[in-house]
């Protein structure tokens, strides 16, 4: 196998043609609102000019955005964030994984996967879905995040977040386990690890308030030093703002950026810019109506593609 990597320029977007608010999932993401001003129709107007606005965006910087439209039926008001029910690793693995929400597991598309293998290796799918049967969750890259390089899974437990598949993908993928618990100002358990951090090639983003074991903060910060991660700590306020859903990317050059919304870029202070920019460049885009209806944002909307390709 080639060497690990953390970035990759190959990025997987679903394009929302039913995008809405979701009750189901509203239950445990606080992130979420639902604007009673504007018609289910706006609203997935809106959606869509804003997805197609922040893919023009990243591939004029020169990365592969591969773009795969929803289907209509069945609806599906979260399709815009597949990081949740597909993984892509480096071994030619992908996995696919249980979701909280009944209306979410119409996601899981085989048509996507055949797609990819157009242009990619896929070895090995394995299907973790079997574990909704018992009520039992793990929602990919939103509910873990990968230092694919060092081989070690952060994830806070939630409802959507559960330890024991925490051990099961890890052993599956030879990961080291870092679980914490994080909540919210409210004292809620925060419902996705990548609303709270963000981690790329030298450097991590994490909302470090969040986490109130003392124990668990070492844990984490000794795990932070030992990687050679430069801490780039996010209050709660920017948390609220999706300063913690980023994700760094490369384009054909090998140059790397944090992409994330605009939202998220004007909650920074001048102060964590210049950190994120001593490692890499940023690039924003517009995304209010899917972070405000869908309680995602940037990150969520992108799949990482680590399998090999196909010469």
């Amino acid at each position: 196998m080639n060497q690990l990597q953390q970035t990759t320029s190959n990025i997987l977007m679903i394009r929302p043609n039913n995008f809405g608010f979701n009750e189901e999932t509203a239950v445990n993401n606080s992130f979420q609102t639902n604007n009673q001003s504007l018609n289910s129709e706006e609203v997935k107007k809106r959606a869509m000019e804003e997805f197609d606005y922040f893919v023009s965006k990243m591939r004029r910087e020169g990365i592969n955005v591969i773009v795969i439209e929803d289907t209509n039926e069945p609806k599906k008001p979260d399709a815009v964030f597949p990081n949740n029910w597909v993984s892509f690793h480096q071994d030619g693995v992908a996995i696919t994984y249980p979701m909280y929400s009944e209306t979410r597991r119409n996601e899981r598309r085989e048509d996507v996967l055949e797609k990819l293998k157009e242009h990619f290796q896929i070895e090995e799918i394995i299907r973790l879905e079997k574990f909704e049967l018992e009520n039992r969750f793990l929602e990919g890259t939103g509910s873990m995040i990968l230092d694919r390089v060092n081989k070690i899974c952060y994830a806070c437990t939630s409802p959507r977040t559960e330890e024991g598949l925490l051990d099961v993908f890890c052993e599956l993928e030879h990961y080291q386990k870092a679980a914490f618990q994080s909540v919210d100002a409210n004292g809620n358990d925060i419902y996705h690890t990548n609303v709270m951090m963000a981690l790329g090639e030298n450097f991590v983003v994490i909302g470090m308030d969040t986490i109130k074991e003392e124990t668990q903060k070492k844990m984490l910060l000794d795990l932070f030093a030992k990687t050679n991660k430069v801490v780039i700590d996010i209050s709660y306020q920017q948390i609220l703002s999706f300063a913690g859903n980023m994700l760094q990317v490369r384009n054909e050059k090998g140059e790397t950026y944090l992409v994330m919304s605009q939202q998220a870029f004007g909650s920074l202070t001048d102060e964590q810019i210049n950190k994120i920019e001593m490692q890499t460049k940023i690039l924003y885009s517009p995304i209010e109506t899917i972070e405000s209806f869908g309680g995602g944002s940037a990150r969520c909307m992108m799949a990482e593609v680590f399998l090999p390709k196909i010469n």
